[in-house]
């Protein structure tokens, strides 16, 4: 059986024969080897997070996979997700997934990045309106993993390649210069995804939330809609009703 994180795992026959399908399988099974598994699967992660693809590939779950299999999923997935290389020494072809873990990886080369002015215009975390009411309360939280993962901009934008689901309904911006100033520490992955451990709990809290945008039934755009969004953030910040609350938001 291929593990799969959500939903079910497809049978043999769809493997072979959907080769769309197939692709979204086996970064599903890589993410959560990679990312979370590893150990408990008993393979051999460097402190940097790779490991040998041929050691997943041997693992019962792959059987079904192939070295071009891996090789054509790191590059034709969209968001990066992962980071092919032949090992220094050895020149064994390694993997690793270049961010989202649970397990904990100290050289993952990931860029501290210190100034306001080192992050792109907009730092948002993605999230659905059945959260909203918890977030705005307590913050963002890492929920297991090492880090909290924000997006550098919103959905459309051509610089958001990972970092925030396609199926979000609200995207968080951050206050970057405020939690930075409040010794708030934050890092760049290799795929551009915008990471911080949040504070001594895990956590990112409401007052580093500059606004809350509604992005669907669809993302409003021009300066009027950002500065309706801005004020009803604003009123549900210091716990005012706003329109938006009225219509199932908060």
């Amino acid at each position: 059986a291929i593990i799969i994180m959500d939903g079910e795992a497809p049978g043999a026959g769809e493997r072979l024969q959907n080769p769309p399908r197939r692709g979204v399988c086996l970064s599903k099974a890589l993410s959560y080897v990679l990312r979370h598994g590893a150990e408990k699967l008993g393979l051999q992660m460097g402190l940097d997070g790779f490991v040998d693809v041929e050691e997943v590939l041997h693992l019962p779950q792959f059987k079904a996979w192939t070295l071009e299999d891996v090789q054509r999923v790191v590059e034709t997935n969209e968001k990066q997700r992962f980071a092919l290389r032949p090992h220094p020494s050895s020149g064994q072809l390694q993997i690793r997934a270049n961010q989202g873990h649970s397990l904990q990886v100290s050289e993952l080369e990931l860029i501290p990045l210190l100034d306001p002015r080192d992050f792109p215009e907009v730092v948002a975390h993605g999230t659905y309106l059945r959260h909203w009411p918890e977030i705005r309360r307590s913050g963002l939280s890492r929920m297991g993993r090492t880090h909290i993962h924000l997006a550098p901009g919103l959905p459309g934008d051509g610089a958001v390649r990972s970092g925030m689901r396609s199926n979000c309904d609200v995207a968080i911006v951050i206050d970057v210069a405020k939690a930075l100033a409040d010794g708030i520490k934050f890092y760049r992955s290799a795929n551009e995804v915008i990471l911080t451990p949040g504070d001594a709990n895990g956590l990112l809290l409401p007052c580093y939330f500059l606004e809350a945008l509604q992005l669907k039934p669809r993302r409003e755009s021009g300066q009027a809609e950002r500065e309706r969004e801005r004020e009803k953030t604003q009123m549900n910040m210091t716990g005012q009703k706003s329109p938006s609350e009225l219509h199932g938001w908060g």
